[in-house]
């Protein structure tokens, strides 16, 4: 009997295990989602307390600025109406480095910082050096030849008189870390001597002049402490809540966040808005689709093929006109007035006839497109490629010698990528808290539960086989006599000691 007595307690006891189990399992089904939520809220938000802090103030992930040039094979033959011929240079490869300046929280839940950018020459990762001599169109004269379009005869006339004494030319032969951060032009000099409020540059010209050791401006944007819902989302940008620079208030928004995180808890319909200053407007991308990065689950975004399509292909991008094809969008009223125009590289997802007209380009969806992984739980980048060409649109200005017979062109300049992926100690620190510990925790609910489950059938199935015995032997005392007789000879043997004993008991 002590044995059968066990054996009930120890079913007992597992039964007990198995509710306890199952209802600490039921628990966290509900709790950890709870849970889950509050820790990533607590990670991601800007507090110097948070896990991402650090990451916000200054990105670990290394950052690198890929430069392509369109070299152009034939000036003279354009000059004189032929069609433009370019060849694609690089890559030019720098290293970015970004951290955060004059960080200052605010009383209305906003913090305001500047980032410091710098870039550092990569010559292992670079097909060239910075030493190298590209033939580029020379975007001072050009530009300047067609702000003059519509001047009188006479001011026309002095400015080929400026540009002959100066030796100005429609294209240029230089270096290219003279064409990335800058050179003496004696235009430039003779430009701010009698315009001193044309242009904002006071020193050298360079494509990127402006970007090294510098930074985009004030951003002010939500830190989510109280309103979890503006997290990241900019408040203001260089003091304003809106820009001027287009032609419709709704162009003219500032959307989005800062461009370096986003609100958590992303869905497919999610989408993903910033503001940047270089293209001087807000830029919005779409999910395309589900990915794994090192591990961690993502959601890829991309460019919708309307982002740079002019307003009769896209009403909404109206206010960026005066527009030409689609898919180029104007920038010249944020770049001083220059005929300059942003598109993806290689004229991509734009009417064919712009690449048609420049022979040498062959626009790639895989190597052109941009785009952004997001880990959608936390909304923190892990891989990203940002990629964006710049163009100039010429044509010959009557009155201005040096634009010859240049016939009416959208001639790309350069296109460039930005690209990054988070690795090393931040990565794995970002995978341990932020994807294992919830993955662990989120099966760990239903491991309890279905463990609990299993124990609890423990005693349900010992109770119900020791029914099963008593109604056997009970029902079998009901048949035949020679049943009873055999029940009645067992019943006996239980009660009769085994022959060892009686000898034992009959020595003593």
């Amino acid at each position: 009997m002590g044995g059968r007595s066990r054996t009930r307690w120890a079913a007992v006891a597992l039964g007990v295990t198995g509710l306890l189990c199952a209802v600490l399992g039921a628990v966290m089904i509900v709790v950890v989602p709870s849970l889950i939520r509050q820790q990533v809220l607590k990670n991601v938000r800007i507090d110097p307390s948070s896990l991402s802090f650090s990451m916000w103030k200054e990105i670990p992930v290394p950052f690198y600025l890929s430069v392509y040039f369109f070299e152009v094979l034939n000036p003279e033959e354009i000059l004189k109406g032929a069609k433009p011929e370019v060849q694609e240079r690089g890559p030019y490869v720098y290293r970015e480095f970004r951290h955060k300046v004059n960080i200052t929280f605010n009383n209305n839940d906003t913090v305001s910082f500047r980032e410091h950018r710098s870039f550092q020459f990569q010559p292992a990762k670079s097909r060239g050096s910075e030493s190298d001599y590209i033939v580029l169109p020379n975007i001072l004269v050009l530009g300047a030849a067609m702000m003059m379009e519509n001047r009188p005869m006479s001011l026309k006339l002095m400015m080929t008189l400026a540009f002959s004494t100066l030796g100005e030319r429609a294209f240029m032969n230089r270096t290219v870390g003279e064409i990335m951060w800058g050179y003496d032009d004696p235009l430039v000099n003779l430009i701010n001597k009698y315009f001193p409020d044309m242009l904002p540059l006071k020193g050298k010209f360079g494509l990127f002049a402006e970007m090294n050791n510098s930074d985009s401006g004030v951003f002010t944007v939500f830190t989510g402490v109280k309103d979890f819902s503006r997290i990241h989302l900019v408040d203001k940008w260089n003091g304003l809540s809106k820009v001027n620079f287009w032609h419709s208030d709704q162009c003219n928004m500032i959307n989005g966040t800062s461009g370096q995180m986003w609100a958590p808890f992303m869905t497919p319909e999610s989408s993903l808005e910033f503001y940047s200053p270089e293209a001087c407007r807000s830029m919005k991308l779409i999910y395309q689709e589900p990915g794994v990065f090192q591990g961690i689950p993502t959601y890829r975004f991309v460019a919708p093929k309307t982002l740079f399509a002019n307003g009769s292909v896209y009403p909404p991008n109206e206010g960026f006109c005066p527009c030409l094809e689609s898919g180029i969008q104007n920038v010249s009223t944020c770049r001083f007035g220059a005929p300059l125009f942003l598109s993806h590289p290689h004229f991509l997802n734009a009417d064919p006839v712009l690449a048609e007209a420049v022979a040498g380009l062959h626009p790639d969806p895989e190597e052109h497109s941009l785009f952004l992984d997001v880990h959608p739980v936390t909304g923190i980048p892990m891989n990203c490629s940002v990629k964006l060409q710049l163009s100039i649109y010429v044509k010959s200005i009557k009155g201005i010698g040096q634009t010859g017979k240049i016939q009416p062109v959208v001639l790309p300049l350069m296109w460039f990528g930005e690209s990054g992926a988070m690795e090393g100690k931040p990565l794995q620190t970002f995978y341990t808290q932020l994807v294992l510990m919830p993955k662990v925790m989120h099966y760990a609910q239903y491991a309890l539960l279905a463990l609990g489950g299993a124990l609890l059938l423990v005693p349900i199935i010992y109770q119900a086989r020791s029914q099963d015995k008593c109604y056997l032997f009970w029902s079998g005392s009901k048949k035949g006599s020679k049943d009873k007789e055999a029940i009645q000879a067992y019943s006996e043997s239980l009660m009769t000691p085994p022959p060892s004993v009686v000898l034992q008991e009959a020595r003593l």
